[in-house]
């Protein structure tokens, strides 16, 4: 048994603890101000195009991180209720999460646990291995979109750039828990 005191989590600096605020995995080319889609697998697949074409998933790794995202959505629907949706998986393409925001005004048919529309997409991707990463960065995401107030203020957003600033406006002023 060692008598070595373990360090508080909450009270050591941890550089990854950085990555989960929404406002610090997007930028406003990651974000879909009104997404195209009507379904599920063509949201996933319009989110994961916008990141290969803005240079966050290499062209070439594009059908393996979907495939990864098309195993995870058929365990259970990743449409976790209250009109959010957070599609995820890992992959040892990425070396570092990125993600994808993508708003839709009228709904996506998304096989929610509650059946509602989906209006707000968010997709991650994880690098493998790294579990905890994993989990720290879905629970940050729920916790942030349970908010009504959020999902308010993201609904009446006219631009990414609006949705951007609600992301780290609200993340800089979350109460530590």
């Amino acid at each position: 048994m060692s008598l070595v005191k373990e360090p508080r989590l909450d009270k050591v600096p941890n550089p990854r603890r950085e990555l989960m605020t929404l406002g610090s995995l997007l930028s406003v080319d990651q974000i879909i101000p009104e997404m195209k889609s009507t379904e599920r697998w063509d949201a996933i697949v319009e989110l994961i195009d916008l990141l290969v074409r803005n240079g966050r998933v290499d062209a070439k790794d594009r059908e393996s991180i979907l495939s990864a995202l098309r195993q995870r959505e058929e365990t259970m629907s990743t449409g976790i209720g209250f009109g959010i949706a957070i599609p995820h998986a890992s992959s040892s393409c990425v070396s570092e999460v990125v993600a994808a925001f993508g708003r839709s005004s009228t709904g996506i048919e998304f096989d929610s646990l509650d059946n509602s529309l989906v209006k707000f997409i968010v997709l991650f991707v994880v690098p493998k291995d790294q579990f905890q990463v994993h989990l720290r960065t879905l629970a940050a995401i729920a916790k942030f979109l349970n908010d009504k107030s959020v999902r308010e203020q993201l609904g009446k957003a006219e631009s990414s750039e609006e949705i951007l600033a609600i992301f780290d406006h609200k993340a800089s002023r979350a109460p530590a828990s």
